[in-house]
This record gives C-alpha cells, structure tokens and sequence, in this order.
C-alpha cells in the first residue's frame, strides 16, 4: 500500500467517458466541492491543468479515475504535478453499493464517490507511478500480444467446429490448426469437395513446399483424400460450413502475422532493456514470458516493498473469509487478470526446466490439490523468489536456490534427489534449459 502524498493542495474525482468526464474538486482544507465537467479533447485537458498549475503552483494535486489505463490516463500521466490513483472498477462499484443499494448509478455520484475515495482513503489506493518508457512499451506489446493468443483459441475452437460438422477429415490433413499450413490449406480447399478436384499434383506440391509429410505418409494421404467418402451431402451444410471455414482460416493467417510482427517488436525492446539479463535467468522463460515477467514487475523497485503485495496485487493469494465459526479460502476475484495470468503460466511452464518447481507441484497434487490449485500455490512460491532476484538485480541460479532448500531441511529435497536417481538411471531424461 502506498502513503498519501505529503504535497496534495487538492483533491480530485474523474468519472471517465468517451465524451466527456464529470470532475469533482475540493481543495485541503477547504469543505467547498467544486462540480466541473471535461470534455475528451486534448486542448480541453491541457487547459484544465494548467488551470491547476496556475491555482495550486506548490503542490500536487491528486486524482482518482476509475482505470488503469486509456486515453484519459495517458493524457495525464506527463504531468508531474498530478497524482494519479487509477482506481479498479470493481473497488468503486462496492463502494457505491455501501451507500446506494438500490443499485443506482449516475457518473456525478460516481465522481462524488471517487473524489472521497482519494481525500479519505489516498492511504489505501495506489499511486500510479509510470514506468520508463521501453518499459511501458514492453508491457502494452505483451499484453495485447496475450490478448490476440486468446483470439486465436477463439477462432480455432470455432473452425473446429465447422470442421467437425462438414470436413472433419481435415482436422488430420490440414495440420495443427492455427499453423501458416493449416491455414494455407484450409483457405485453398475448404471442403471435401474442393480438395477432391484438386489435381494429385497440386497437392503433393502443397505438402512439399510446407515440408510437413514424407514420401511415405504423402502417398498415403493422397490415397486417402481420393477415397473418402464426405460426412453429409446437405448443399445448406457443405456450403455454409465451405464459406465459414476459409473466412475463419484467412482470419487465424492474418493473426498469425499479426503475432509475429508483435514479437519482432518486443525482442528487441527486451534485449535493450536494463532487467533482460535478469528475467533471462528463471528456468522455462524464454522469449515470451520472460518479457511478461518484466512488464508483471516493471522497472520501479520502490513499486513493491515486499513479496506479499505482489502476490495479493496479482491475485495469486488465495482470500481467507472468516465469519463465526466458518472459514472459507478462495482465489481473489478482483485483481488484473493479465497479471495473474502470468504468474500462472510461468509456473505452469517452469515445471518442465526446474526440478524443484516439478518437485514442487507433484507434492501439492499428493496433497489432493487440484491441477490449476497445485499451479497457483507454485506461483505463490515463485513469486517470493522472482521479487528477491528483482529487487537486488540479481538473476535467478538454480543451484543457489536447491542448496538453500537443502539448508533448511526442506522435504522437496528428497524428491529432487529421487528425481535426479530416475534421470541418471537408463533411459531416464535429464531436464536441461535450451
């Protein structure tokens, strides 16, 4: 949790909207509320700061708007007499509940609401400190490149639906779905039929020039799209089903592209970056996660204090509710889910380059966690040593860590020594990063 600022001359509450925000202010040590409106406009917002410059030249002015990021916040991120506590949505909607169960909503009320939220409780909101700039970039890039995977399990699972009721055959000729093959191929033939009428030649030279069959499988799947016999006949079926699914391929190609530039982005704002080394070092990160590491903590190691906020921020600590004599634990539901999935993903995948973290996980499931269960509580665990290695700038060893396991009697150390017994024995297989 941040302190309130020791230089805020006034308060402010913003209800953002496409059009316009309804503002409050009310100036320290005044009881006075003033009501203004502002209009997205950046000549609009530029003259309303300097308005406050010109009122309040020696101090800060704090502000309280419901996001994280967007137009709004961008535009006032470079100013540094402001004071910005984006403040989640879900935060302000209780907090309108407390004094509005009815469940009415108005952007005034809610400008009220903010403008209390930061004069009363600036203790318990965090101010929005703006990472260096390769920094912001490296975050924006990898969340919307995560956003677009999503997409992309989207449209896959919907192609493969179409697939399923029409062409079910090319779930096996096509290749994995989502590939630049398989999209090729279902563009160019997106039926049975289609492909049928293609010439054995023109499809021989399709699977050479994507190299993914040998001569051996290629004469049998070329034998085989001659012999099969189609799911339905229905015209209504084969026709829909022909136009849904080369729309739906042409759709996953162009994302496909779209992810590669995103990833020619991100590399080298990685690789220039000051931290690369460091989030290099965790054991499964690669070129993918270990960027996402970096925009989870970001470059201000003032941000965090200790390990504990990262892991209640994020979401990767369960909630304990308590009430008489009844207890329950669950995940935290309001936290940025970005975020969240990072961790886990990282944990998920650290699995197949850590022997501690497999150790780690086996254990948990033993207990009788469940697999998503047994993921967070590794995440918990990484996340303690990923914001130690960040915070001394210091890159993650393996090794290092194992011993201290060993220092402290941990039980892991018996299954990493049972672990590393069934990999040196013969045919066993020994983890090792590439």
């Amino acid at each position: 949790m941040s302190s309130p600022i020791p230089d805020v001359v006034a308060w402010v509450g913003l209800d953002w909207a496409d059009q316009e925000h309804q503002g409050r202010l009310q100036a320290v040590g005044s009881s006075q509320v003033e009501s203004f409106v502002l209009v997205q406009r950046p000549e609009a917002l530029q003259g309303w700061v300097s308005q406050l410059r010109t009122r309040f030249p020696f101090g800060r002015v704090a502000i309280a708007v419901e996001q994280a990021r967007g137009a709004l916040i961008y535009a006032l991120m470079t100013y540094d007499s402001l004071v910005l506590y984006p403040v989640p949505p879900k935060t302000l909607a209780d907090y309108r509940k407390a004094f509005f169960s009815s469940g009415a909503k108005s952007d005034p009320e809610d400008a009220d609401l903010l403008l209390e939220l930061v004069r009363c409780h600036a203790d318990r909101l965090r101010a929005w400190q703006p990472d260096d700039t390769r920094t912001r970039q490296i975050q924006m890039l990898s969340e919307q490149r995560r956003k677009l995977v999503d997409d992309r399990t989207r449209l896959t699972n919907r192609l493969t639906t179409w697939l399923k009721a029409s062409f079910p055959q090319a779930l096996e000729w096509a290749g994995e779905l989502g590939t630049a093959q398989a999209c090729a191929f279902l563009t160019r033939w997106p039926s049975l039929a289609a492909l049928q009428q293609a010439r054995r030649s023109q499809v021989c030279h399709f699977y050479l020039h994507h190299g993914g069959k040998d001569s051996a499988s290629l004469e049998f799947s070329l034998d085989q799209i001659r012999q099969t016999q189609p799911l339905t006949s229905d015209p209504a079926v084969l026709q829909v089903s022909a136009l849904m699914v080369r729309l739906l391929a042409q759709q996953l190609s162009a994302l496909g592209s779209t992810l590669q530039e995103l990833d020619q982005a991100i590399a080298p704002l990685f690789a220039q970056h000051p931290d690369q080394a460091l989030w290099d070092s965790f054991p499964g990160a690669g070129p993918v996660l270990a960027p996402r590491l970096l925009a989870a903590f970001g470059a201000d190691r003032q941000r965090y204090h200790e390990a504990r906020e990262v892991q209640q921020f994020s979401g990767i600590a369960p909630v304990t509710a308590k009430s008489g004599k009844s207890c329950w634990v669950h995940w935290r539901w309001a936290c940025p889910k970005f975020l969240r999935q990072s961790f886990h993903e990282f944990a998920a995948h650290s699995r197949r380059w850590s022997p501690w973290a497999r150790a780690y996980y086996e254990q948990q499931i033993e207990k009788g966690a469940e697999h998503h269960a047994a993921i967070r509580a590794l995440a918990f665990k990484w996340i303690r040593i990923l914001y130690r290695c960040w915070k001394d700038r210091t890159p993650y060893d393996e090794q290092r860590y194992v011993r201290a396991l060993r220092r402290r009697g941990s039980p892991l150390v018996n299954r990493l020594q049972t672990q590393a017994a069934l990999s040196a024995a013969p045919g066993g297989t020994m983890l090792k990063k590439t």
